[in-house]
């Protein structure tokens, strides 16, 4: 049984800094890759970054520059660190495997207001 376990958010104003964690358990964590994913209010959930098993990455336009996905396959656990940030990535956000498994962690909640 896949589990996820997100962590990290809270409330911050524009410009500031968050970094997310996700922890991960019943599969093989190292081979796959891994991503973020973000759910704003009345939208649909979409990718926001992911990291291949090598270390390779990939970012949405909006986020490219400000936000930083990492992992530690040693721990299970990816990151991702964003700066920068704006009200627009408001949102809940997810971590999975890419293409996703179907069970979804709950999530964390990241709110960027002044």
């Amino acid at each position: 049984q896949v589990q996820l376990v997100e962590s990290g958010g809270g409330l911050v104003q524009p410009g500031g800094s968050l970094r997310l964690s996700c922890a991960a358990s019943g599969t093989i964590f190292s081979i796959n890759p891994m991503g973020w994913y973000r759910q704003a209010p009345g939208k649909q959930r979409e990718l926001v970054a992911y990291i291949l098993s090598g270390g390779g990455t990939n970012y949405r336009d909006s986020v490219k520059g400000r936000f930083t996905i990492s992992r530690d396959n040693a721990k299970n656990t990816v990151y991702l660190e964003m700066n920068n940030l704006k009200p627009e990535d408001t949102a809940v956000y997810y971590c999975n495997r890419v293409p996703a498994f179907s069970v979804w962690g709950q999530g964390t909640l990241v709110t960027v207001s002044s």
